[in-house]
């Protein structure tokens, strides 16, 4: 079924996971609720007028996984971000706003703020290697996004500062051998490959051009939903 904003194209390459989310498919298959967390920062909470990415990634679920083989099927993504932090702060709300919803997966957003605002950035990779060592200690299926594409992320000196971050994410990602979703790679592909322009891509009363548009945000969205339902089989 073709997704209604198809003027910013989704490529497997580039959002495909690399492997299983083996508690998330023995949700699916159990009698209660599934239940998702979305921590992060206000890429996470939302911001404004623009619908948080948690909420509409909920609906896409539901949707989709009903359309298949689970039409009775209750998913909760609950949403988790606070503008401002990053993976320093998030490491401490871990206990309260992630273990104890016991949740099947866990979507980590993290990176941009350490851009923003001028962070060490290896201090900050350390503590996502940290958090990502508890998730993993607790056995759930995490999920890392990195930054977002936009002006704020490129200019006045932050390219260099942004490339290092993603390349430090994927990094982290590879060695806790969880899934990364590249957003970064996403937004720059419907930037640089569909020629869509910044002005669509960040939201348009953010003076910082730092938050994205509710468009991108949803079509971020919709590019996470298929590569959670498309994820590598348990085993594989």
């Amino acid at each position: 079924m073709a997704d209604a904003a198809s003027d910013g194209d989704i490529p497997a390459e580039i959002v495909n996971f690399t492997f299983p989310l083996p508690k998330l498919a023995e949700a699916l298959l159990g009698k209660g609720p599934v239940r998702i967390v979305a921590i992060g920062s206000s890429s996470t909470a939302g911001r404004g007028d623009v619908v948080p990415y948690p909420h509409r990634l909920e609906m896409y679920l539901r949707v989709r996984y009903a359309e298949e083989q689970f039409p009775n099927l209750k998913i909760d993504v609950l949403n988790r971000g606070k503008g401002g932090e990053e993976a320093i702060e998030e490491l401490v709300r871990f206990e309260a706003d992630v273990f104890a919803e016991n949740p099947s997966l866990v979507i980590w957003q993290v990176g941009t703020n350490a851009v923003f605002h001028n962070y060490r950035l290896d201090d900050v990779a350390a503590k996502i290697a940290e958090g990502l060592s508890l998730l993993r200690d607790k056995k759930m299926d995490v999920v890392l996004i990195d930054p977002q594409y936009v002006p704020a992320m490129l200019f006045d000196g932050k390219a260099e500062a942004s490339e290092r971050m993603v390349s430090l994410i994927s990094d982290a990602a590879k060695v806790a051998k969880v899934n990364l979703f590249r957003r970064w790679a996403l937004m720059r592909h419907w930037h640089v490959h569909n020629d869509i322009g910044f002005h669509r891509m960040f939201d348009p009363t953010d003076p910082d051009q730092l938050h994205q548009s509710d468009w991108s945000t949803l079509r971020f969205a919709q590019a996470l939903r298929d590569a959670i339902t498309r994820a590598p089989p348990a085993g594989a």
